[in-house]
């Protein structure tokens, strides 16, 4: 079997994947993307005249796993279900930025070291902030103690 020149051929790959998109990669785009939404359509004005379609009551009434609904379907939670979702997206935010500096950690050096610690530094102090503000204390006790008196009864 004959050696491979590993430098050639990974110049030669990098050569090719730099090359700027020509006439015919663009065409073969755009062919595509009109076959597809092309499909799209038909099967969309097939399913149109070609479905059955058949109203009655029974039918346009909400059903879920055999339990027939009763009372409102719009119920109103509370605002602390809303903000441990958001800090979830945030913390979770968090968790990218830090995992994919603990990739290139070695790489960064110290400039990097000194960025993700301050980073993590001003979440911190955000967390923190939330905390002492009562946005983590979604309890029973926690909701009557904002609730002036007049207004509980």
């Amino acid at each position: 079997m004959p050696a491979v020149d590993v430098t050639t051929t990974s110049t030669a790959t990098a050569v090719a994947y730099s090359a700027p998109p020509t006439f015919e990669g663009f065409l073969t785009l755009g062919l595509y993307v009109l076959i597809a939404t092309g499909l799209i359509l038909l099967l969309l004005v097939l399913a149109r005249f070609l479905g059955q379609r058949s109203f009655s009551e029974v039918k346009g009434q909400p059903y879920e796993s055999a339990v027939l609904p009763t009372g409102d379907s719009r119920l109103r939670q509370a605002v602390p279900f809303y903000l441990v979702a958001i800090f979830f997206i945030i913390f979770d935010l968090e968790a990218i930025f830090v995992v994919s500096w603990a990739v290139a950690y070695d790489l960064l050096g110290w400039a990097g070291f000194w960025q993700i610690s301050f980073f993590i530094g001003i979440l911190f102090l955000g967390l923190i902030y939330l905390w002492k503000m009562g946005g983590l204390d979604w309890g029973s006790t926690a909701v009557h103690e904002r609730i002036p008196a007049r207004r509980r009864g």
